[in-house]
């Protein structure tokens, strides 16, 4: 059974920092495309980071240079780090494998 948890969630002032963990079960992160996406209350969901199996990145345009998209192949383990946090970024993250598999969502807000 393909399981995604993730974890790292929580309230945090503007200009702080989080790190979003994603567990990974079931599936090998380091050989599928992994991606953490957003939703944000009344609006859609979205991209906000993926990793391809060969490492290479990209990012929504509205946290280039604040969020890093990572991977931990032994541990199975995707991480989001977000620095500098805006309220903007208050939403619910995902993460995201092969576009299809979901997990949960943690739950991010940020006060201003």
């Amino acid at each position: 059974q393909v399981q995604l948890v993730e974890s790292g969630g929580g309230l945090v002032q503007a200009g702080g920092s989080l790190r979003l963990s994603c567990a990974a079960s079931g599936i090998r992160s380091s050989i599928n495309t992994m991606a953490w996406y957003r939703q944000a209350p009344g609006k859609q969901r979205e991209l906000v980071a993926r990793i391809t199996t060969f490492g290479s990145t990209n990012y929504a345009d509205s946290v280039k240079g604040r969020f890093t998209i990572s991977r931990d192949n032994a541990k199975n383990m995707v991480y989001l780090q977000m620095n500098s946090l805006k309220p903007e970024d208050t939403a619910v993250y995902y993460c995201n494998a092969r576009g299809s598999i979901w997990g949960q969502g943690t739950l991010v807000t940020v006060s201003s």
